[in-house]
């Protein structure tokens, strides 16, 4: 992985996945990639799991589910999707607002 990629770049493969071995080296890859800025690797594995499972709240609710399952991550405002359901477009709009403040 190069040292400055997009988003997109970094964490769109993963939404892709569906193979828990190829998931396992792609985490350990992103968490190697975010070390490189100075992240210890408690730090950099927090960091990803939480970009991994906001990155996946783009997507629909069956890759969201998916992508949390495979890298043990979830969504950092509504929670693990398989805990918490699907947020309601009220509640995606009230945490949005909650945030701006």
């Amino acid at each position: 992985m190069k040292k400055w990629t997009s988003i997109g770049e970094k964490y769109g493969p993963a939404m892709e996945m569906t193979d828990q071995a190829k998931a396992d080296a792609y985490f350990e890859e992103c968490v190697i990639h975010m070390m490189g800025f100075g992240k210890s690797r408690k730090e950099a594995e927090d960091i990803e799991r939480a970009n991994l499972g906001y990155y996946a709240g783009y997507y629909n609710s069956d890759t969201r589910a998916r992508v949390e399952r495979l890298f043990n991550c979830a969504h950092p405002v509504f929670g693990a999707i398989a805990e918490h359901g699907e947020p309601s477009p009220k509640e995606a709009f009230d945490a949005g607002q909650r945030m701006a403040h």
